[in-house]
């Protein structure tokens, strides 16, 4: 579709229009998408993963939510329509993903050392979400629940040929999520690695550690339903918390870094702490509603551990992602449910339901991407 060209289709969703809607009660709707800039990119969605983030923002547990709200920031689909000043050399028919993040400043108020390198999901200026946010031409941001979705081409990644839609989706959000962490920190060959929860992120921090070559990779949970779970995923070792009351002084000292999935302030953060080794990193990714626990001074002190978070990631290491998938053959665990299904997709999530991620699929654009011919 020409740049100038008006778009034939209606941006269509999952709408939430107060905190209800957590709970199954989303609406579908019509809505009014941002306003067209050159640099935008119209993505007639396939594939759209559910994140817990969904969730928190649809009941507004991290603040107030600008409703009414289409969330889902996990977005795989095809090229319709493209700006003049599109970056990234983008054709019109290419499977494409939106992360979720959508916008930052990238220079556009003066120098922001987190854009200019290549930290954009850190821009202390202007972070855009790709749903719930604001874009500059003042626009509202909506997500993949979704027909269509509009972004910024900066923030639209191709999707290698290797990695099936559905197995994409979630890697843009939930995979880059734990991906970004290890990377930074270190984790590889020399290195022990513990993940805190076998969830959606959890799951793919297991194989991350594992691809990236990690010494040890130890889940660590409440029991060991998991655990056979774990093993197929790369894990190495297992620790059962609520089934062993010396596990942390057990495991002591075995660890250099742990990335904590959990979404819990009533999570054993100082026992957790015990499992470091000296100059170990704990790295805080979930981001429960209510915040952390209490945390002492002494485990830092004594064997001056780093505590420490990480958020999403940026374009560059969502593409690294994705070329470490295909490299290491790393295959999230997913279950395809129907758009149609979202309120119920969900409800399941939030009930631990998922093993170990869902991907909402729009069935006649996912069956039309079989046939290349039709695709669009």
């Amino acid at each position: 579709m020409a740049a100038n060209t008006t778009p034939e289709y209606k941006f269509e969703g999952w709408l939430g229009y107060d905190s209800s809607a957590a709970q199954g009660n989303m609406v579908w709707g019509e809505y009014e998408p941002k306003p067209w800039e050159e640099t935008d990119v119209d993505i007639k969605i396939t594939h759209c993963g559910v994140c817990g983030s969904d969730i928190h923002t649809l009941r507004s547990g991290w603040g107030p939510t600008d409703y009414p709200c289409c969330v889902g920031h996990e977005i795989v689909g095809h090229v319709v329509r493209l700006g003049s000043k599109a970056e990234g050399g983008l054709k019109l028919g290419d499977r494409v993903g939106v992360g979720a993040q959508s916008d930052s400043c990238q220079g556009r108020k003066g120098d922001c050392e987190a854009c200019a390198s290549g930290l954009e999901n850190h821009c202390p200026v202007k972070h855009v979400g790709t749903y719930n946010g604001r874009y500059f031409n003042g626009g509202k941001s909506y997500g993949g629940y979704a027909l269509y979705n509009r972004a910024p081409s900066h923030f639209v990644i191709p999707i290698p040929a290797a990695i099936p839609s559905a197995e994409a989706a979630p890697m843009l959000c939930g995979g880059v999520t734990t991906y970004t962490p290890l990377k930074f920190h270190g984790a590889g060959p020399g290195k022990t690695v513990g993940i805190i929860g076998l969830g959606g992120l959890g799951h793919f921090a297991v194989m991350w550690a594992a691809a990236l070559g990690a010494d040890k990779v130890v889940v660590v949970s409440r029991t060991a339903a998991k655990k056979a779970d774990a093993f197929k995923m790369g894990a190495t070792d297992f620790i059962a918390t609520d089934e062993d009351p010396a596990w942390n002084t057990k495991h002591a000292s075995t660890l250099d870094i742990i990335i904590s999935t959990v979404s819990s302030s009533s999570m054993p953060l100082m026992r957790y702490f015990d499992l470091l080794r000296l100059d170990g990193t704990f790295v805080q990714v979930g981001a429960p509603d209510d915040g952390l626990p209490k945390i002492g001074a002494m485990p830092l002190i004594m064997k001056r551990l780093k505590l420490t978070g990480s958020l999403i990631g940026s374009p560059r290491d969502i593409r690294e992602m994705f070329a470490l998938a295909v490299e290491k053959n790393v295959r999230p665990w997913v279950e395809e449910i129907p758009m149609k299904d979202a309120n119920k997709a969900i409800v399941d999530m939030e009930e631990g339901v998922a093993r170990y991620r869902f991907t909402l699929v729009n069935e006649p654009e996912a069956e039309a991407e079989k046939t290349p011919a039709t695709k669009l």
